[in-house]
């Protein structure tokens, strides 16, 4: 099955690359999680950017965005909204986390994650 490639416009790049060199706490430890297809072997990319946005952690596989919301976050919660409805027309779907939930419940956010997966593959064997 073909994957459905998202264009972004190119300055986003350069960015994306800005904020990977400078990611919070909380980013670090789920990339760490997710990197290297470690989570059901699917293919996770960070800090990537769709359409004229940047989401904080992106399979295209499986068109699923996780967000990593805390203080630290450039986007009001009115502003994240409009973002997130923007993606789901090009059928971006997301999770979100806490900077928190990440930090505090880290096995509770990753079974989250694998719950979803598993009811949103597509006839795709994973371990």
């Amino acid at each position: 099955m073909k994957q459905q490639i998202i264009p972004y416009k190119p300055y986003l790049k350069e960015l994306a690359k800005q904020l990977r060199q400078n990611s919070t706490l909380s980013e670090v430890i789920l990339w760490n999680e997710l990197k290297s297809h470690q989570l059901l072997g699917y293919d996770f990319d960070r800090q990537k950017p769709l359409d004229n946005f940047i989401v904080d952690f992106y399979c295209k596989e499986l068109l699923l965005a996780i967000e990593v919301d805390g203080d630290s976050h450039d986007y009001s919660l009115e502003e994240d909204t409009k973002r997130q409805a923007a993606l789901e027309k090009l059928g971006v779907r997301f999770l979100r986390f806490s900077d928190k939930e990440v930090k505090q419940e880290l096995r509770n956010v990753l079974q989250t994650i694998e719950t979803w997966i598993r009811a949103n593959q597509k006839h795709k064997t994973h371990p």
